[in-house]
């Protein structure tokens, strides 16, 4: 194990067990020995320490002055740097036992561990207490963030609960997530972000949390996990009962509202996943397995399928699809109604033949009848046409040949 990872690891967390960072750093290795034996270099160079020992008699491993120094220089400015924690002494020197690691930090950073050992990220993929400041005057911290695109995971928020606060202060966190996730960035249009809310994801670029998260590649806004930890799995079990009651307006997204559509819109909803660290500590994929659920679900799931939503934008495709076809197939089958039949044959109009009449601004005679019968029926006229021309031009050359016609003989001389 390199050394840098070890400085990086702690720099991030502040503290932290060989068995964490084990978890953390070398996974796949069988126990943590090679974890050991490097923090035990880096004391031997003055670069951590001991700050104490633990209930579980796992050594706890922090930063000296001169380690968190050279921790700085490994992470990247991106990435903050936890607080030193310094050496206390007593008025006669010795090194005074710090109370100030409990168990929450411990379940914090050793959630981190099991995850970063499941592939979702590096230990910079991390940052703890980031602040989300709310206008009324209100900061919500997130235990952790996680970063994690190669493992499908641009952005996670994760909450660390130990069982021992009340359930109305986990939903008081997430209406506060929920919150922060509405505000607008600096400088944008509040009407353009109005009118954008029908058109689902493209609201959120008016949104101040897109421009400090990266998008999530789903819909919703940065997804929330609480990893529950501590007394009895009877007790996580009902405590993720009551939040999901009680917290359903944050996360439920909202039903389409048009008939025959049972997808839902999750673009102004808040995507949370639970679990447990017993959970997921006792299963061989560690995090990795199926020890995620979403809340408005029963089943137990991996991350990702956690995290996706086959009843959201991808199945409303599909029904608005469906939606489309059966009224395209409604309104052909009332017009096939409305179309004409031609009161000679019977036959039914065709699209051309109708729309001629559509667009004929006069009444015809012809106008009942189809294309063939009409066409046979203008033919048949102008045949009669040509016929009592003909028969006019032949009465009136008749007419003509008798007034030129010459006298008779007889004619003239009875005239002399």
């Amino acid at each position: 194990m390199r050394r840098k990872e070890v400085l990086r690891a702690l720099g991030i967390f502040q503290r932290a067990t060989a068995d964490q960072l084990w978890r953390m750093l070398r996974p796949t290795d069988r126990h943590d020995r090679i974890t050991r034996d490097t923090v035990n270099a880096l004391k031997t160079s003055g670069l951590v320490r001991v700050e104490t020992r633990l209930e579980s008699g796992h050594q706890l491993w922090v930063l000296t002055e001169k380690g968190h120094k050279e921790a700085r220089t490994l992470l990247p400015k991106s990435v903050r740097i936890s607080a030193l924690r310094k050496l206390r002494v007593d008025a006669e020197g010795r090194p005074v036992k710090d109370v100030g690691y409990d168990e929450h930090a411990a379940a914090i950073t050793s959630t981190a561990a099991v995850l970063t050992g499941a592939g979702y990220g590096t230990p910079l993929s991390w940052q703890t207490e980031i602040a989300h400041r709310l206008p009324y005057g209100y900061t919500q911290y997130a235990d952790l963030t996680m970063r994690a695109p190669d493992a499908g995971v641009p952005a996670m928020l994760l909450e660390v609960d130990r069982v021992n606060e009340p359930v109305d202060d986990l939903v008081d966190k997430l209406r506060r997530y929920h919150d922060w996730f509405e505000l607008l960035a600096p400088k944008a249009d509040a009407n353009k972000e109005k009118a954008a809310r029908r058109q689902g994801a493209a609201v959120h670029e008016f949104r101040l949390w897109s421009r400090i998260y990266p998008a999530t590649g789903r819909e919703g806004y940065v997804p929330v996990a609480f990893v529950f930890t501590g007394k009895t799995e009877s007790q996580r079990a009902s405590r993720m009962r009551r939040l999901e009651q009680a917290a359903r307006a944050y996360f439920a997204g909202t039903p389409y509202p048009w008939a025959g559509f049972t997808s839902v819109d999750y673009h102004q909803a808040v995507p949370v996943v639970v679990t447990e660290l017993e959970r997921i500590t006792a299963d061989p994929a560690g995090a990795a397995g199926r020890v995620w659920r979403r809340l408005g679900r029963d089943d137990w799931q991996s991350l990702s399928e956690a995290l996706e939503n086959p009843d959201g934008e991808r199945l409303y495709q599909v029904q608005l699809r469906e939606a489309r076809r059966r009224q395209a197939e409604r309104e052909a089958a009332h017009r096939e109604a409305q179309r004409p039949a031609c009161t000679q044959c019977g036959a039914k109009f065709t699209d051309e033949r109708w729309q001629q009449i559509r667009q004929s601004s006069w009444r015809g005679e012809r106008d009942g009848l189809c294309g063939p019968c009409a066409k046979e029926a203008a033919d048949r006229a102008k045949a009669e046409r040509v016929a009592r021309r003909q028969a006019e031009e032949a009465e009136r050359a008749a007419a003509e040949a008798a007034a030129v016609k010459p006298r008779r003989r007889f004619g003239i001389r009875r005239r002399q």
